[in-house]
């Protein structure tokens, strides 16, 4: 019998618990659905489906242990409440909607916020590990290896460079995504940081690597007190949670653009950094190095963190082009957690769409990243925040 994707609730990103512990505090109440995409064109999930909900089914009965629960504990942002809260959590199968149509994958998520946020990443594992163990039965492992070693060989050249593991919700397998990360670790003690899953966080013994994500800000549209002022009131919200620990700002939930105008001198020194996730790197890195040298704050103490979609080739030249500008970091998933057969992974994501009843978006600084049900509200979202309306695949 194959073994479960999913055997802990700690199998799942830090930035899921930091949220949660946030929307336990402050929106208890609030409502939420999200959706899932694959934006890999072509993609038939017939074969797959059967194994994907039974895999559900079992995410379903998992609850954390006494252990676990301790070492959430000793993260100390992580307030005793919430992990007395965590004893008794469960994900509810009730809140999961998944069919497939004519070979496509439909999933909606409908429930509370508080019950509903851990489901993203453990979900999307779940369909990649899946969909790869029905496509990819005999995997050429040594060649994987191979490429790892490749890719530590490229590391070792530059000293100062720093990253992380962030290829949980993509990965081609738990099993080999923990094989990597132990690689990494023992490669690269230097310029290896960590990873975001707190699974192996533990297992390696280092702090998990993590913020907020894109739903934190995009939930604020609907419950901030103006739609201009939803990012400022997200961004309020995490410092009163945290009160300066955890302090990466995301920034293309509406795009850099408008998220700098936002931004301003109180926001630049309570937080340590950036994270980009879309649109054109270089052009990304000037604007915000540009906006702290205007605000008179020398980016050289401040955190740019990039997880766009990285290879290491990429991050290595990004480093050497900003090393000496701010402190950079990266994030780097699909490439180092999926990287197996020779065909590209799939691209998916699952985003939060409604908040209370209320539509809500991602626009992105990349084209084909933006995600919203509601065309109308799109156009009323870009015309406040000044930007240009994307066009959205909904396909």
């Amino acid at each position: 019998m194959t073994e479960p994707v999913i055997t802990t609730l700690l199998d799942t990103d830090l930035y899921k618990y930091t949220m949660m512990q946030a929307v336990l505090h402050q929106h208890p109440a609030a409502e939420v659905e999200y959706r899932f995409r694959c934006r890999t064109p072509d993609v038939d999930f017939s074969a797959c489906f059967d194994d994907i909900s039974r895999e559900i089914d079992h995410l379903c009965t998992l609850q954390l242990t006494d252990d676990e629960l301790d070492y959430l504990a000793e993260l100390d942002y992580l307030k005793p409440d919430f992990i007395h809260f965590l004893r008794l959590f469960r994900l509810d199968r009730r809140f999961v909607e998944l069919e497939c149509i004519d070979g496509r994958l439909e999933l909606s998520i409908r429930g509370p916020w508080l019950h509903t946020i851990l489901f993203e990443v453990p979900l999307l594992a779940i369909i990649s590990e899946v969909y790869c163990r029905h496509h990819y039965p005999c995997p050429d492992w040594q060649q994987a290896r191979e490429k790892t070693q490749q890719k530590i060989a490229q590391i070792t050249q530059e000293e100062g460079f720093r990253f992380s593991d962030f290829g949980t919700r993509r990965r081609f397998s738990a099993k080999w995504q923990k094989e990597v990360v132990h690689t990494l670790a023992s490669a690269l003690p230097k310029q290896f940081s960590g990873t975001s899953n707190l699974a192996l966080s533990r297992l390696i013994g280092r702090p998990p690597m993590g913020t907020m994500a894109h739903e934190f800000l995009q939930a604020f549209q609907a419950l901030g007190p103006r739609l201009i002022d939803s990012q400022k009131a997200a961004l309020d919200a995490w410092v009163g949670e945290y009160r300066g620990r955890l302090g990466i700002a995301l920034t293309d939930v509406v795009g850099m653009d408008a998220f700098l105008r936002d931004f301003d001198l109180y926001y630049a020194k309570l937080f340590d950094g950036l994270r980009h996730d879309s649109g054109d790197p270089v052009v990304w890195t000037e604007k915000a190095l540009a906006h702290y040298r205007k605000l008179k704050v020398d980016p050289n103490g401040k955190r740019l963190v990039y997880s766009d979609s990285l290879t290491v080739t990429k991050a290595l030249e990004l480093y050497q082009r900003f090393s000496g500008q701010c402190r950079p970091a990266f994030g780097i998933g699909t490439y180092i957690t999926n990287d197996v057969t020779d065909t590209t992974p799939l691209s998916m994501v699952i985003k939060m769409t409604r908040c209370n009843g209320q539509a809500v978006a991602k626009l992105s600084d990349s084209p084909g990243k933006a995600m919203c049900e509601d065309d109308g509200y799109l156009t009323y979202l870009s015309q406040v925040f000044g930007v240009q309306p994307p066009v959205v695949n909904k396909n």
